[in-house]
C-alpha cells in the first residue's frame, strides 16, 4: 500500500500539481484547500506525511500544525511564500520538520518529502 501524503494549499493549481507529481511517484495523495478541511483529512486519511501551506483561508497553517502536534508526530513539512527568518523559526519552533519557501524546486521538495519519510521509517 503506498504511503499517504496530505496535500494541504489553497491554491488549486499548485496543489493539484503537487499531488498530481506526488501521485507519479507513487504516493498516495489526499488534498484539502483550508484549515479545518485540512484537519478534517488529517483525522481520516491518518498520512505519513503532511505538506502544509502557512497562510490558509479560515485556520492558518501554524494553527493547523499545533493542532496536529497534539495529535501526532507525522512529519510536516511547511510550504509558504512568507521566507523570513522570524517565520521560519516560528514554524519549525512549533513543530514544522522543514520548511520550504515558494517559489521551490519540485525536484527539490520530492527530495525533501522523501528524507522526511526515510527518517519517520526508522524512528520507533
Amino acid at each position: 500500500m503506498p504511503q499517504t501524503i496530505l496535500v494541504v494549499e489553497d491554491e488549486d493549481t499548485l496543489r493539484q500539481e503537487l499531488a498530481y507529481q506526488l501521485e507519479q511517484d507513487g504516493f498516495g495523495v489526499v488534498q484539502a484547500s483550508d484549515g479545518a478541511q485540512a484537519l478534517e483529512r488529517f483525522r481520516a486519511a491518518r498520512p505519513q506525511l503532511v505538506l502544509l501551506d502557512v497562510m490558509l483561508p479560515g485556520l492558518s497553517g501554524t494553527e493547523v500544525l499545533r493542532i496536529i502536534r497534539r495529535e501526532s508526530d507525522v512529519p510536516v513539512l511547511m510550504l509558504t511564500a512568507r521566507g523570513s527568518e522570524v517565520d521560519k523559526v516560528v514554524g519549525l519552533e512549533l513543530g514544522a520538520d522543514d520548511y520550504v519557501t515558494k517559489p521551490f524546486s519540485l525536484r527539490e521538495l520530492q527530495a525533501r518529502v522523501r528524507g522526511l519519510l526515510r527518517r519517520a521509517e526508522r524512528s520507533p
